[in-house]
């Protein structure tokens, strides 16, 4: 058997009221001592610096502009031109007194500003906070105060929503910057509270009139504060350091070097997912370290999508999220194009295609024959240059990872972690099906140990080996930015405690199996605290308890409810309808009708669109009535609920998720 982990430290029993604790794995890479670093490369300036110094004239950002309403071919940058362009903005930063150590916020989709408004802050010993308004309604105004920040970059349509009244924390601020332009009123509205306002070309002027020198940042300094999702509506401040970044970028070099396919600086990045996501940061972080570039993503349409992969250089290397929806739809579009009438043909090729590669044959060499006669259309369809696909943030199913690594003639890989691992804990190894379902093993500065979850009946010690998955090293977080009490709660020990329940396999792959907290990434990769969507949802009025169900392959929220006995008679009663409570919660018009009940409270409490319960189980009978369903201290059993109801219920979960 391969082994992709080696076991640096022998797990022990707990005692004294601690929990038991697993061995302590490594990437074998690491097996005597993490590998040394790179000392040219400390910080993440540093990377962009020696990257302009090696590669000057290689294209480094690409972008579409339109043309007569219609999408052009793609436009670059080379890593010259960038690196002039970030002078001149650290340069305009300075001559408004910023200071090191200043935060600024970017706010607005991926595009070449974003990425300049970063290497300025990383020229000057700024910290680069990213607004992710995904987090919720408030919660760009809530990272504006929380983590004091005074410049903003903002794109365009974002300029309104920060001088919106309701962003009661941008007067703090002390100026704006588009991406590109700003209208008169929105610069008329940002003087009168006290705000300055530029264009981008203004500021750009304005460092050409003030040149400064960059302040390089030490490999100790706070390099950026990513804010994610708190399990009661507050995002939490993710502080990572200049060494976080630099390791991580050293250790993928490791990583790659092992492998016979190399990347190149032809290689290409589409940039889709949001630069406020640490991984879409890193992999950016690191096509800049190798001199290649990144085109940037314009549409919402699975068209433009095709027609970006179809632009960039000679390769093309196409990293994305968990929700793998788009790509997977996008295949099975092509897959449709290419052959309408003869799908059942197609998936007898797939399946022939998929048995050679699990005897072992690499994806390149399982089914010469088969890719030539259909899986090269699929790849031509895609550009003809797609060469590898990593999945991060939630699990996929083994199901959808199969369908691509045959049919999408690429690299498909998946990594677990999160923004306090500075992206990768865990990394898949290329052309091994083994490693189907699974994370993959530890990566190369990563150490991970399960410790025993006794509450749930996950012990490290056991067969299998289950229990939290724990991080150290040298890419996990410097804690959450003031919040110590959360920080204790997360940091013990040293270890970072994930909240998720992993399962070590044989070989030192890690399978992802469920979450201790209560908080759900759901397939398009944003958490859900269940227990706090329980007491939001809970003060409905025909609401008597609630349990919430999600899962990690879906993108919707379910629940069973328990009506209100006595509101929901009364309902019956204006409503016409008769019967006993238990025949009244069998009506499929009291189930529409809790439905809009629980959209209404999810409205006035301002949930996000991906918190709202899409559908509904009616159970007359309380479940602390039902053995197991509860604790003795009357807490749900998730797991004894889960099962009970996905077994009563199959064909409805299945349908709504």
């Amino acid at each position: 058997m391969k082994k992709f982990a080696v076991k640096v430290e022998e797990g022990r029993e707990g005692r004294d009221g601690q929990p038991s604790l697993g061995p302590v794995y490594r990437n074998p890479l690491a097996e005597h001592a993490f590998p040394p670093y790179d000392p040219k490369l400390s910080t993440a300036w540093d990377i962009f610096r020696v990257s302009v110094e090696r590669y000057p004239g290689n294209r480094m950002l690409g972008w579409r502009e339109f043309v007569d309403d219609k999408v052009g071919p793609y436009v670059w940058k080379t890593y010259k031109e960038v690196y002039e362009e970030v002078l001149l903005v650290g340069s305009a930063l300075r001559a408004s007194g910023i200071e090191p150590g200043s935060r600024v916020g970017i706010y607005g989709s991926n595009c070449p500003q974003w990425i300049v408004a970063m290497e300025a802050c990383s020229a000057h010993s700024l910290v680069c906070v990213p607004l992710y308004d995904t987090l919720g309604p408030g919660a760009v105004n809530f990272i504006l105060d929380h983590a004091e920040i005074d410049f903003v970059f903002a794109q365009d349509k974002k300029v309104k929503e920060l001088l919106n009244p309701e962003c009661t924390h941008a007067k703090r601020l002390k100026l704006i910057v588009s991406f590109t332009s700003m209208t008169e009123e929105e610069k008329n509205k940002a003087a009168t509270i006290g705000v300055k306002p530029y264009t981008w070309n203004e500021f750009l002027h304005m460092g050409t009139e003030y040149p400064s020198e960059p302040l390089p940042p030490e490999k100790c300094n706070i390099c950026t504060i990513m804010y994610t999702s708190g399990t009661s509506g507050e995002p939490k401040g993710v502080i990572l350091t200049h060494e976080n970044i630099a390791t991580y970028i050293r250790g993928v070099d490791l990583f790659m070097e092992q492998f016979e396919d190399k990347m190149t600086v032809d290689d290409v990045y589409i940039s889709f997912l949001p630069l406020a996501h640490i991984l879409d940061r890193m992999i950016e972080e690191y096509f800049f370290h190798k001199g290649a570039s990144v085109g940037f993503y314009h549409g919402v349409s699975l068209k433009p999508l095709k027609n970006s992969i179809r632009g960039g250089g000679k390769y093309l290397t196409y990293f994305t999220n968990s929700n793998f929806l788009v790509m997977l739809l996008f295949i099975q579009y092509v897959v449709y194009m290419i052959c309408p009438f003869a799908n059942n043909a197609f998936y007898v090729v797939i399946r022939s295609k998929l048995h050679w590669m699990n005897l072992g044959y690499k994806q390149k060499n399982a089914s010469p024959l088969a890719d030539l006669l259909a899986f090269g259309k699929v790849k031509a369809r895609l550009g003809g240059r797609l060469r590898l696909i990593v999945s991060g943030g939630a699990p996929l199913s083994t199901e959808v990872e199969e369908f691509l690594r045959v049919t999408s003639c690429a690299f498909v890989l998946q990594g677990y972690g999160l923004t306090e691992t500075c992206g990768l804990a865990t990394i898949g190894f290329p052309d091994e099906m083994g490693m189907l379902g699974t994370v993959g093993s530890a990566f190369v500065y990563a150490e991970l140990r399960l410790e025993e979850v006794p509450e749930m009946g996950y012990s490290p010690l056991a067969d299998p080996p289950r229990g939290e998955i724990c991080v150290r090293g040298k890419t996990a977080f410097a804690g959450y930015y003031k919040n110590q009490e959360l920080t204790r709660e997360a940091m013990r020990d040293g270890w970072f405690h994930t909240g998720d329940i992993g399962e070590m396999l044989p070989d030192g792959v890690l399978r992802i199996i469920d979450r201790k907290k209560n908080l759900i990434k759901l397939s398009q990769g944003e958490y859900v605290a269940v227990e706090y969507l329980e007491k939001v949802y809970g003060i409905t009025p025909i609401v008597e308890d609630i349990w919430v169900y999600g899962d990690s392959f879906k993108s919707k929220l379910v629940a069973v409810v328990i009506p209100h006995e006595e509101n929901t008679k009364r309902w019956a009663l204006q409503n016409g309808h008769k019967g006993s409570f238990s025949e009244l919660c069998i009506l499929n018009q009291l189930q529409d009708h809790i439905l809009l009940e629980l959209k209404s409270t999810a409205e006035r409490n301002k949930l996000r669109g991906f918190e709202h319960v899409k559908g509904v189980i009616l159970e007359p009978r309380p479940f602390d009535q039902e053995k197991d369903l509860v604790t003795p201290t009357l807490k749900k059993r998730r797991d004894k609920l889960r099962t009970r109801y996905k077994v009563l219920n199959c064909s409805f979960f299945v349908l709504i998720l």
